[in-house]
């Protein structure tokens, strides 16, 4: 990194007051978002999704497990592959020690994939975690919720992601959708987000943005080349 300016306490705190000004200013503008975002309108869920999890088949329904919201991580393992997305695998690493607090604030959280389960539970196993994940295989809700392509769209090179059509870069995309369950059991879609808009839920990306040398990706040919399994890294 290049060195920077060093200059006495005084001044250091002068720019550093500076700054928490803008600080502030982005928290308040990050809580308005939030509210905007929980202000968004619903969809309600017409289609009964079949999922195969460690209960045998649920549906969506079930997912909910006796709470009002649930959270699915759309996780990326087509059901090809021998091992699960190294970059999903970094956002579990980052939330699976929080869904038990989730839980006391009425929300379930669950990754959903299209690998088979025998596949999704043993990397699980392997991996160490304790998020309820389940195979959509065989079902519309990747598609539906856009984040798996099809052989013709990356054949194209156009599939519908994060809300416009692009090239996609796998046959699996990632993204989080949030459904809300009411009293009557009816379930709505009420928000989903994808590709940077991941970014707030993933912890160790914002430690990273207070050191000095930030994510330091800049120079990597993809962002994440850096980035292994935590059982990979050689030390």
């Amino acid at each position: 990194m290049e060195p920077m300016k060093i200059v006495s306490h005084e001044q250091w705190l002068e720019a550093r007051k500076a700054l928490l000004a803008k600080e502030k200013e982005f928290t308040r503008l990050r809580d308005q978002l939030s509210q905007q975002r929980r202000d968004l309108p619903w969809e309600k869920v017409e289609k009964t999704y079949v999922f195969n999890g460690p209960n045998g088949k649920e549906t969506l329904d079930q997912l909910f497990e006796g709470r009002s919201q649930l959270i699915i991580y759309h996780f990326m393992f087509d059901p090809t592959w021998e091992a699960g997305c190294k970059s999903c695998s970094f956002w579990i690493d980052n939330v699976d020690n929080v869904i038990v607090h989730l839980n006391h604030r009425d929300v379930t959280m669950v990754s959903v994939s299209r690998a088979p389960f025998e596949k999704l539970a043993a990397y699980k196993k392997r991996m160490g975690w304790n998020i309820k994940w389940v195979s959509s295989a065989g079902d519309d809700f990747n598609r539906d919720y856009h984040v798996s392509h099809t052989p013709d769209e990356l054949e194209k090179k156009e599939g519908f992601y994060n809300y416009t059509w692009q090239k996609p870069y796998a046959s699996e995309a990632p993204g989080i959708s949030v459904f809300y369950k009411d009293t009557n059991g009816a379930i709505f879609h009420t928000y989903s987000c994808y590709a940077r808009g991941l970014d707030m839920l993933n912890g160790a990306y914002h430690y990273l943005d207070l050191v000095p040398k930030g994510r330091d990706e800049e120079s990597l040919r993809f962002y994440t080349d850096w980035l292994r399994r935590h059982d990979e890294y050689s030390d």
